[in-house]
């Protein structure tokens, strides 16, 4: 399948020797052409965006439930923060419910799920030693009559390849979801066909140390499991997902991979999207075989300290589409400041007079004789 095309950075690099993160020089995001990731695959992205939730107690309050699935789902903002142009010009909280599913045969949900822009909220860090004065909170909770969920998605539709970062644990009680994922927007999403998604989820009712990885769809028509699509995995270095941690997603051409602290957990090529999507994180349980049925007066939530994006669009501006070259490289990995960037290269054709000026605690990958695509 081709691509449009925005611009071909041509980059020859090799022998990649390790240097401090302190040898690069932060930057702002206007003074770079391009952003390059490490791991196992490097890409180039051309736009970057940060979201941070730390520091943000005039806005910190824990909204009570609302037990009525009208008035939840009718709910304003939990603060004036959401209603920033800070917060809408970059998601937008959903208030949907699964009613429809309830009577047919697309789901085996049991329990009515009802989506509430008061279940996102920012609060406050109680922590012992706390690394931040605030987090957002994504809550799910069971109702005697529904379940109440949380959901918000990107303003940006047409991602097309991203590297995604958040800051984030899961707490509570088991029979819910967590999750982060790419998602296509199509008008009829139970045609299996035309499925594109990748998914970072947290079931609750698993143990504690273990992440879900998809690229959906994992089941056929016939109710099938598809074992190509998905990795079951256990989380590095003996912590679990109640721990704060980096959870990372690559969605690149071909394949998805993801990360938890800089560590590759899982890579899947099967299935991988193709075409432009949206970005969704929620937090919710429909009482079904896949969440499980969370009991009666019990929470869970997924915490967010921030989230940090990279990512190529089919909407960027035509200025970009025209250029030849990636000037300036620049890397959100290779820094010591979340979600400030640093200048790798002031030229992709001066990468070779700087051999050994890529690498920082994490390693890069050797890229010899590489030509990436923008989209």
């Amino acid at each position: 399948m081709g691509y449009p095309r925005l611009f071909r950075p041509l980059v020859v690099v090799s022998s990649l020797a390790p240097l401090s993160l302190a040898a690069f020089q932060q930057v702002s995001n206007d003074q770079c052409n391009c952003f390059l990731t490490n791991g196992s695959r490097a890409d180039f992205f051309t736009t970057h965006k940060f979201f941070d939730y730390r520091e943000k107690t005039e806005y910190a309050s824990v909204p009570s439930l609302i037990d009525d699935p009208d008035d939840s789902s009718d709910a304003g903002p939990t603060s004036d923060y959401f209603s920033s142009d800070e917060w809408t010009d970059n998601w937008t909280i959903q208030n949907w419910n699964n009613e429809a599913s309830l009577s047919g045969d697309v789901s085996d949900a049991t329990i009515l799920m009802v989506n509430s822009p008061n279940n996102v909220y920012i609060e406050k860090n109680n922590d012992e030693n706390a690394d931040s004065s605030t987090f957002l909170t994504m809550r799910t909770a069971r109702l005697d009559d529904f379940q109440t969920a949380a959901e918000f998605e990107s303003a940006v539709r047409d991602y097309h390849f991203l590297s995604v970062r958040m800051y984030a644990r899961t707490i509570g009680a088991p029979g819910a979801i967590t999750a982060i994922f790419t998602y296509r927007d199509i008008a009829d999403n139970t045609d299996l066909t035309k499925v594109q998604e990748s998914d970072l989820e947290i079931r609750t009712i698993d143990p504690p140390d273990h992440v879900q990885y998809t690229n959906q769809p994992s089941y056929t028509s016939l109710g099938l499991d598809v074992q190509e699509a998905t990795r079951n995995v256990t989380i590095p270095q003996k912590r679990d997902w109640t721990n704060w941690a980096v959870y990372r997603m690559d969605w690149s051409p071909g394949t998805t991979t993801w990360y938890i602290n800089g560590d590759e957990v899982a890579s899947i090529s099967f299935q991988a999207p193709r075409d432009p999507s949206l970005l969704i994180l929620n937090s919710w349980s429909d009482g079904g075989s896949w969440s499980g049925n969370m009991s009666v007066g019990e929470e869970a939530y997924l915490q967010i300290q921030w989230i940090d994006i990279i990512y190529n669009s089919t909407g960027a501006p035509p200025s970009k589409r025209d250029e030849q070259s990636c000037v300036r490289i620049c890397s959100i990995d290779e820094t010591e400041q979340i979600g400030t960037p640093v200048l790798l290269q002031g030229s992709a054709s001066s990468v070779l007079g700087n051999v050994g000026s890529f690498a920082g605690i994490l390693s890069w990958v050797s890229v010899l004789s590489m030509v990436t695509t923008f989209w």
